[in-house]
């Protein structure tokens, strides 16, 4: 009798409880079962209101959770778990602990314990992981963004926005994060940027704004009358949002650098990526990235002859003091991953060095899928954690 084929992993996916992260997990998980035939089960727990202490201490129990209002956890255990949050790190090591060590755990982005509590850590360099054997340093985050869905949404979207004059460039708003300020300043010199862009190439833009991005920048655009343009103001659970469509036909673009996911994802499409620095001066990102790359004195020499005005809010700047003098596993340094994507030549900054046109973009999410598999291997994972004994 023939044997039967061998069953994959049974996967869950321990849910993020911050949408760009959920929007990782979720591009792993799916990129699992595309290439691997791998089918994925979301798990999504809600937590009690003093749950960080389970994570001060790196615990490996549920007591952060509430129950009631979380997805069941129980047997048959999984064979590997994606997920990613300091909150879901106990949830984590405790479901590996139930199945007598044998699922493997996979975890995205930032950590509070140390990588060697994980079989795998996917990350990127914003966050400061330690080195250690079993971590992936990306280049940029994980995204669902492929050639596919590409080409798909620009069948749906070319029709529709035929009115428009090519060449397109198109432009991708976030708003204020971290130490960065993004207010009506930023929004001015982005409408002027953007603007002196499209009319160098005779361009047409295509702007999306997001969940955090200012008022100001919205009301500029709406106002200029110097270029064609296609304005999207951002709605909840829009099902005709075109972000994936002005991604798609894109010959350019334009993302405000605040958004690592929104930069990874321009990526993707293979055309050229202007990062815009959502502030200046001292307070700018270009200014943090040659302190990186050349020293603090070099970069307050290029910042003293930037003419252009900060906006300046108590919460970027309360963070900038945290990422110096505090705790580092609080805070993320965005700067790090300006310093790489310039000096990779993936993109450059807006109206300052030519955006250049990568080759074909690398996929972060081929080689994190081949780590996964390596993980999985049947030398390393001899047993399956729910089959019949």
């Amino acid at each position: 009798m023939a044997e039967a084929a061998p069953r994959p992993p049974l996967v869950w996916v321990v849910d993020a409880y911050r949408a760009g992260e959920r929007t990782q997990l979720r591009a792993l998980a799916q990129g699992l079962e595309a290439a691997l035939g791998w089918p994925y089960e979301i798990k999504t727990l809600r937590y009690r209101k003093f749950e960080f202490r389970t994570n001060i201490f790196r615990g490996t129990s549920l007591n952060g959770l509430d129950a009631e209002g979380s997805d069941r956890l129980a047997p048959p255990w999984p064979d590997l778990v994606l997920s990613m949050g300091m909150r879901n790190e106990p949830v984590a090591r405790w479901i590996r602990e139930q199945s007598g060590g044998r699922t493997r755990l996979v975890f995205l982005g930032r950590l509070w314990a140390d990588p060697s509590d994980f079989d795998m850590v996917i990350t990127t360099p914003q966050y400061r992981v330690p080195d250690r054997p079993n971590v992936l340093r990306n280049a940029l985050p994980l995204h669902p963004v492929s050639p596919a869905r590409l080409a798909e949404a620009a069948a749906t979207w070319a029709p529709r926005l035929a009115h428009l004059p090519r060449p397109y460039v198109t432009v991708n708003i976030g708003g204020t994060s971290g130490p960065y300020a993004f207010g009506k300043h930023a929004s001015a010199r982005l409408v002027r940027d953007a603007v002196a862009l499209a009319q160098a190439s005779g361009a047409s833009l295509l702007v999306s704004s997001s969940a955090r991005t200012p008022k100001a920048a919205i009301a500029g655009f709406a106002a200029q009358k110097a270029v064609p343009m296609q304005l999207y103001q951002w709605q909840r659970d829009d099902p005709d949002n075109p972000y994936l469509g002005f991604l798609a036909l894109a010959d350019e673009l334009i993302v405000t650098a605040d958004s690592i996911s929104m930069l990874a994802e321009a990526y993707a499409t293979g055309k050229p990526v202007h990062m815009f620095d959502t502030s200046a001066g001292r307070l700018g990102m270009r200014h943090d990235m040659q302190a990186l790359a050349e020293g603090r004195a070099a970069a307050r020499a290029t910042a003293a002859a930037d003419k252009d005005r900060p906006d300046i809010a108590l919460g970027p700047l309360a963070y900038r003091a945290l990422m110096r003098w505090g705790w580092k596993h609080l805070t993320r340094d965005i700067s790090q991953m300006h310093l790489r994507l310039v000096q990779s030549g993936r993109m450059g900054w807006l109206g300052k060095e030519a955006a250049q046109q990568p080759a074909t973009p690398t996929s972060d999410l081929e080689r994190a899928i081949a780590q996964v598999l390596e993980i999985m291997a049947p030398d390393d994972h001899p047993q399956s954690i729910h089959s019949a004994p």
